[in-house]
C-alpha cells in the first residue's frame, strides 16, 4: 500500500501549472520551429516566429505565454493500492493546488474562471474550479495530467452525431474552415470518435495529452484505423491552407490525434478540440516519496529567431493617426503602432452599448481612437503590464457597428478574423482591424510602456485601460474597403497548393 499525503499532491499540481504557464512542452517548441522552416507564407512565417520569440522570452522570463493562463483541467490514474493521508477530498487537493499556483506571487496567473455562468459571471478569484476526470486503475501510483487550456481554443470545439456510413474526414474538413482562426493556429486537434456523445468529448480532449508524433507515424505507416485518419487528416487539413494565424500558409496542424471507442450501431458520435499556440501540459507520477517538480528545458531546445519587420513596415502614431491615413493601409501589410491605445473586451463592449442605448456618456472618448481586445495578466516586480495578447475578436462582432457608428472609434486589435457583420461594419464606416498574433503575449506586453486603467475597474482585467505603445506589431486584417486577409490569404494558399506550385511537406 502506497500512502500519498495530500500536499504531496496540491504541491505537485502548483508546481506543475507555474511550469506549463512559462515553458511549451519540447515536442510542441520542435514542431512549430519545423513548421516555421518549411514555410513560404511570410505573414505565416512571421505569425510562427512571434510565437518561437514569445516562446524563448516567456522560458528565461518565467512569465505566461499568454495571458490567458487557461481553465485547468487535470486527469488523474489512481493506483488501486493507493491510500491518501490528509483530510481534504481529491477534488480541493487538485483545487488548492490551482489556488496556490495561479496567486503565485512571482508570477501571478489570470484568473478566467467565472461562477454563475449564465447570470451573473462572478469570477472565483483563483481560476477554481478545475475539470477534474480520474479512473480507478490498477497499481500503487497516481499518474497525473495537468493541462491549462485558454478560451479561444476551447470555444471552437466541435460535435456531431453522425450517421454510421458518413465519412469522419469529410465532417472534420467541413468543419475546420468553420473554426477560423481563433484558435490560434498551428496547433493540434484532438478528435473523438465512439462512445456517446460525452464520451467522443471526453476521447477528444485526452488525445491531446499524448506528445506530438505524426512524423514518426508518416515514417512507419499506419496500424489501424485511427492512425490511418491520423495521416489522411493530416495532409488534408494541411492543404486547406488555412495556416498560422489562419493568415495563408502550409501548416496549419502540427498533429492529428485520433481517439475511439465502441459505440452504439445507430450512432457515430465525433468531437474535435483544438490545442492552440499556446499548448500547455505536464505529466507526473506520484509515487508516496513526496511532491514532484518539474524538470526545467534546456533553453538549447529553443530555436534562436530573429523577426525583422523589415523596410516596408508602416510605422502608425496612434495619438495623430487619422481617418484619411488609415485609407490606404493595404490588407496583409504589417504595422508598427506606437502612442496611446484603449483596450476593452466582452464584459467592457457589453457595457457601454449599455451605456449608449440609454444615452449615457461612456467613461472614455474614443473618437479617433483605437481599442485592443485583451485581458491582460497582473503585472508582477517592475512590469508595467503582464503578458498582453490579444482575444478571439469575432466575440466583440455583434458591438462592433455601434461602437463605430456611436463612438467615432477607429480601429480595432484582435486576435483571428471577423465574421460578416463586423466586416460590413467596418468597410460602411472606412474603419480598419489590426491582427496581432496569438500566442505572443509576453512578447507584446514589452511594447507596452505605460498602463492605466481609464473605465470599468470592477471588470478587473476586463476592465478598459490605456496603453502607451511602442513599436507594437499587427498585421492589417481588414481594410478600410472591406478585405480580409482571412478570407483572401488561405484560398491563395490552397490553390497554390492544389496546383502543385508548393509542397505542404
Amino acid at each position: 500500500m502506497t500512502v500519498i499525503r495530500q500536499d504531496d499532491l496540491i504541491d505537485s499540481v502548483a508546481d506543475a501549472l507555474q511550469f506549463i504557464s512559462y515553458y511549451h512542452p519540447k515536442d510542441f517548441i520542435q514542431a512549430v520551429h519545423q513548421a516555421y522552416e518549411r514555410e513560404q507564407s511570410k505573414a505565416a512565417k512571421d505569425a510562427m516566429a512571434q510565437i518561437l520569440i514569445n516562446s524563448r522570452m516567456c522560458a528565461t522570463g518565467h512569465r505566461p505565454i499568454c495571458q490567458d493562463t487557461g481553465i485547468v483541467s487535470v486527469f488523474l490514474k489512481i493506483g488501486m493500492n493507493v491510500q491518501w493521508q490528509g483530510d481534504l477530498s481529491l477534488e480541493e487537493m487538485v483545487n488548492e493546488g490551482v489556488r496556490r499556483a495561479y496567486k503565485h506571487p512571482d508570477n501571478v496567473l489570470r484568473a478566467s474562471v467565472l461562477a454563475d455562468p449564465d447570470g451573473a459571471r462572478k469570477n472565483t478569484g483563483d481560476n477554481t474550479p478545475a475539470m477534474i476526470t480520474y479512473k480507478v486503475v490498477p497499481g500503487d501510483k497516481v499518474e497525473v495530467h495537468v493541462v491549462a487550456k485558454g478560451g479561444g481554443s476551447e470555444a471552437k470545439t466541435k460535435f456531431a452525431m453522425l450517421n454510421p456510413s458518413d465519412s469522419v474526414v469529410d465532417w472534420v474538413l467541413s468543419v475546420v474552415p468553420q473554426m477560423g482562426a481563433g484558435w490560434c493556429p498551428p496547433g493540434i486537434l484532438g478528435i473523438g470518435i465512439g462512445g456517446t456523445a460525452d464520451k467522443a468529448m471526453a476521447l477528444a480532449k485526452e488525445s491531446l495529452l499524448d506528445p506530438i508524433d505524426i512524423h514518426d507515424l508518416q515514417a512507419r505507416g499506419a496500424s489501424n484505423r485511427s492512425e490511418e485518419l491520423r495521416l489522411e487528416l493530416f495532409d488534408k487539413v494541411n492543404k486547406l491552407g488555412i495556416g498560422a494565424q489562419g493568415l495563408g500558409g502550409l501548416t496549419t496542424v502540427l498533429d492529428i490525434k485520433v481517439k475511439d471507442m465502441p459505440t452504439h450501431a445507430a450512432n457515430k458520435p465525433v468531437a474535435i478540440i483544438p490545442n492552440c499556440a499556446a499548448t500547455r501540459l505536464a505529466k507526473f507520477v506520484l509515487d508516496g516519496s513526496g511532491p514532484v517538480h518539474q524538470t526545467p528545458p534546456s533553453l538549447d531546445d529553443y530555436p534562436e529567431i530573429s523577426w525583422e519587420v523589415g523596410d516596408s513596415v508602416r510605422r502608425v502614431n496612434l495619438d495623430t493617426v487619422t481617418k484619411e491615413d488609415v485609407q490606404d493601409w493595404q490588407p496583409g501589410e504589417t504595422v508598427l503602432l506606437s502612442g496611446k491605445m484603449l483596450t476593452g473586451r466582452d464584459a467592457a463592449h457589453k457595457k457601454m452599448v449599455d451605456l449608449i442605448a440609454k444615452g449615457e456618456p461612456l467613461p472614455v472618448d474614443m473618437q479617433g481612437r483605437f481599442i485592443y481586445y485583451v485581458g491582460p495578466v497582473d503585472p508582477v516586480g517592475d512590469e508595467v503590464v503582464g503578458p498582453a495578447g490579444p482575444t478571439t475578436a469575432t466575440r466583440m462582432d455583434k458591438f462592433t457597428r455601434t461602437m463605430l457608428e456611436k463612438t467615432g472609434l477607429l480601429g480595432m486589435i484582435g486576435k483571428a478574423e471577423r465574421g460578416p457583420a463586423a466586416i460590413e461594419a467596418i468597410r460602411d464606416n472606412k474603419a480598419v482591424y489590426l491582427m496581432a498574433v496569438g500566442g505572443s503575449a509576453y512578447l507584446v506586453s514589452k511594447a507596452i510602456k505605460s498602463s492605466k486603467v481609464l473605465g470599468f475597474p470592477e471588470l478587473g482585467m476586463e476592465a478598459i485601460y490605456e496603453f502607451d505603445v511602442k513599436d507594437m506589431p499587427v498585421t492589417v486584417a481588414v481594410d478600410s474597403k472591406g478585405e480580409s486577409v482571412h478570407q483572401t490569404g488561405p484560398k491563395i494558399w490552397q490553390a497554390k497548393i492544389e496546383e502543385g506550385v508548393i509542397d505542404v511537406k
